[in-house]
């Protein structure tokens, strides 16, 4: 009879073994590797029983390898270290501390949060961060609720290590998203983007005009937020100048109309697509490709600096705000890169190669390589003083 129960129970084991799915196997030989190899359970305050008691459930209704690396990331935290991380991410995922931080902040008190030290050389300095700062907001939120994400579950109490390592993963940022850093200034706030720079710069010129510089991005989705922010900062400005002047490599129609989209009250058309007649039987066939408004409209006088290195998505952006009639394009003709081009690949080698297949028009039918900005420069020296002097910069 005992060998009967001792089989019995030996086969339960057997098949709730068998029943877990590979992300809650993973995640007990995590648990147990950590159990058997981590240096400092006895320095540290974690429950480790505790942390495989909550996690552990969790794992077993993950269905998917993304799911399943948020989900460790999340386990991580219960270690608050920056030598705890995985090698594996996703963009999405959380900067590791220190290398992929550069401010410190100290919680002071419940939701009080100050600089207190800068990375030489690094995007926050650069952007003008400094220690002393008193940090209000973190990407337009309130900085202490956002904080629960790195704290660890299984604390009994939370302790200073805790939230110093949960602020600066806060501050650290993710891979896919720019960060937004709100401090007080006087009796009002103003807002830094340190990571801005990558993809575009901006300030505000003499005169309360702004200005913002595209850096050769229009293929990169970040730039969607990046752009927001930036226009959000230079808000309440009595004009604007875009420059598109760094933009030869192109982009896509998603980021183009993501930032016309700030300037138009109403859905309008921008640029026109058309298809060569041979691959249409003979019979035309275009379609006129539309903005629509988002997020708040910016309505001020807008101009766009464009020049010999604005091509392709650039190009389409310079005809589409002009065929919207809603700025003034300033600058030397532009790059001249023709049509819309898609991805082929050859079938042995497998080496690929794009062909303009469609063609591409301002909505006036102009074909966009021939289009010449409104106020024609003969080179970018000359583009940048007349875009100043029509935005009203003051000398």
């Amino acid at each position: 009879m005992r060998k009967f129960v001792i089989a019995s129970v030996l086969l339960l084991q057997t098949i709730a073994l068998s029943a877990q799915s590979i992300y809650e196997k993973d995640f007990l030989s995590f648990w147990n590797n950590f159990k058997n190899n981590y240096a400092y359970f006895d320095t540290q305050p974690i429950d480790w029983q505790k942390v495989k008691e909550i996690y552990q459930p969790q794992a077993a209704k993950i269905t998917n390898q993304t799911d399943f690396i948020r989900f460790l990331e999340r386990v991580t935290y219960e270690l608050h270290n920056g030598h705890v991380f995985l090698y594996t991410n996703l963009p999405s995922s959380n900067r590791i501390i220190p290398s992929g931080q550069d401010i410190y902040v100290q919680r002071m008190a419940p939701n009080q949060f100050k600089i207190v030290d800068v990375k030489p050389d690094s995007r926050a300095e650069k952007a003008g961060l400094q220690p002393g700062f008193i940090v209000t907001k973190f990407n337009q939120k309130a900085i202490e609720p956002q904080l629960k994400q790195f704290l660890p579950k299984s604390a009994q109490k939370l302790t200073p290590e805790m939230y110093a390592y949960a602020t600066n993963m806060l501050f650290a940022g993710v891979h896919n998203q720019p960060r937004s850093i709100t401090i007080k200034q006087g009796t009002g706030e103003k807002t830094y983007f340190p990571d801005q720079g990558q993809l575009l710069s901006y300030k505000k010129l003499k005169g309360n005009v702004g200005y913002i510089k595209v850096k050769n991005a229009l293929g990169n989705y970040d730039l969607i937020p990046a752009f927001d922010q930036a226009l959000e900062a230079l808000f309440d400005t009595k004009s604007l100048i875009l420059d598109l002047t760094n933009t030869p490599g192109g982009g896509n129609t998603t980021v183009a109309r993501a930032l016309m989209g700030r300037f138009t009250s109403k859905e309008m058309p921008y640029q026109k697509h058309e298809y060569p007649t041979n691959v249409t039987r003979g019979v035309r066939r275009s379609w006129w490709e539309l903005v629509s408004p988002r997020k708040k409209i910016y309505t001020k006088k807008l101009i766009v600096a464009v020049g010999r290195w604005t091509g392709s998505m650039g190009e389409g952006i310079a005809i589409g705000f002009d065929g919207m009639k809603r700025a003034t394009i300033v600058g030397t003709p532009m790059a001249k890169l023709i049509g819309e081009v898609h991805s082929y690949k050859l079938p042995q080698t497998g080496i690929g190669y794009q062909i303009p297949d469609l063609k591409l028009k301002h909505i006036d039918g102009t074909p966009r390589e021939n289009y010449q900005p409104k106020v024609l420069t003969k080179n970018h020296q000359e583009t940048m003083q007349k875009a100043k002097a029509l935005a009203g910069v003051k000398k």
